[in-house]
């Protein structure tokens, strides 16, 4: 029996459904090919931050300008801002060679909250020649004065912006901090997102007693995590004329399974690679290939939402019924 593990994400045919989510693994271009020659389907680069892109850009002004305020000739301390290197241009130079290394498909990815730098390096990236973009909103709204409402459309006209400015794919990651998850998502597509990538891992600031500082703190995802994505990628299947990416907590193959069941068309890993090394790429496409052989599935695309909830006997079970039954049939010690 052949089985024929290829999907379509993003309107891009991939050899399989196993995608390097973006993480720092991507910075460099010998990783990117290991990954690759181990099986692995596309990678997203790691997200190139508004940020760094401000601060590299008023650092270098701040030079250009220095002294200027003296004498007149100091305008000619420094050569012209374009001969200049910004973080930025390292990064599209990145895409530009990885492009050229792989032959897997290369999704750049951006992270930021301002439309207008958004819009330029968006361009940008699709200049530098990736296949595709994923935006990857990382917005706290601390704000109380700000509404729910006002956020949604602060989500909403970026995307739309973004896709008017670019002619390639455009993915959008977000976290699931909504108030109705489900009709974010169907606004998101509606603005012009071709495809949802759920969910991003709103990573929490610690306390440092001793020092009394605020720390960041970053920590591995677990396979517990992926549970909430892929409750939500299982209702929004079928539902939405776009692409879903489930990112968080897949770990083996029984995680990458359990995604395209629920309705992905494509499974994004980062954290198993550090904990297992880059061959885990290829155990966990053997052992998708070897379940679907198992249980006669010929395609990922056979495979894919079958246990959505449009297809799942339960589907109560992706709503409420499921947290009166987790609660009613807990028993102590088997937490």
């Amino acid at each position: 029996m052949t089985i024929d593990l290829s999907t379509k994400y993003l309107g891009l045919h991939l050899k399989n459904p196993l995608v390097v989510a973006a993480c720092p693994l991507g910075q460099s271009l010998e990783n990117l090919k290991r990954l690759e020659d181990c099986g692995a389907a596309a990678a997203v680069l790691p997200s190139l931050f508004e940020e760094q892109i401000e601060h590299d850009s008023a650092e270098i002004a701040r030079v250009y300008e220095y002294g200027t305020e003296s004498f007149a000739e100091a305008i000619t301390y420094f050569p012209e801002m374009n001969k200049y290197q910004f973080e930025a241009d390292t990064y599209l130079e990145h895409i530009g060679k990885a492009k050229k290394a792989l032959s897997m498909p290369v999704i750049g990815s951006l992270n930021g909250v301002s439309t207008g730098g958004w819009i330029r390096y968006a361009r940008l990236i699709q200049e530098a020649g990736a296949d595709a973009l994923e935006l990857n909103i990382y917005f706290i709204a601390a704000d109380i004065d700000t509404s729910g409402q006002e956020v949604e459309k602060m989500y909403t006209d970026l995307v739309a912006a973004v896709k008017q400015s670019i002619s390639i794919p455009l993915a959008v990651k977000i976290g699931p901090y909504f108030s109705s998850p489900g009709y974010m998502a169907r606004k998101l597509v509606d603005a012009g997102a071709d495809g949802l990538v759920l969910f991003n891992r709103f990573l929490q600031p610690d306390m440092d007693l001793d020092d009394l500082d605020i720390t960041p703190r970053l920590v591995l995802s677990t396979p517990f995590e992926q549970l909430l994505p892929l409750r939500w990628t299982a209702i929004l299947h079928g539902r939405l004329k776009a692409s879903i990416a489930l990112t968080s907590g897949i770990h083996d193959h029984h995680g990458l399974l359990k995604a395209l069941m629920a309705g992905a068309d494509v499974g994004m890993v980062a954290s198993v690679l550090y904990k297992k090394g880059f061959d885990e790429v290829g155990r966990m496409l053997q052992g998708v290939a070897q379940f679907m052989e198992e249980k006669e599935y010929e395609s990922v695309e056979q495979l894919k939402g079958s246990m959505s909830q449009e297809n799942c006997p339960h589907p109560a079970a992706f709503e409420r019924g499921n947290y009166m039954k987790a609660l009613t049939s807990f028993t102590p010690g088997r937490a």
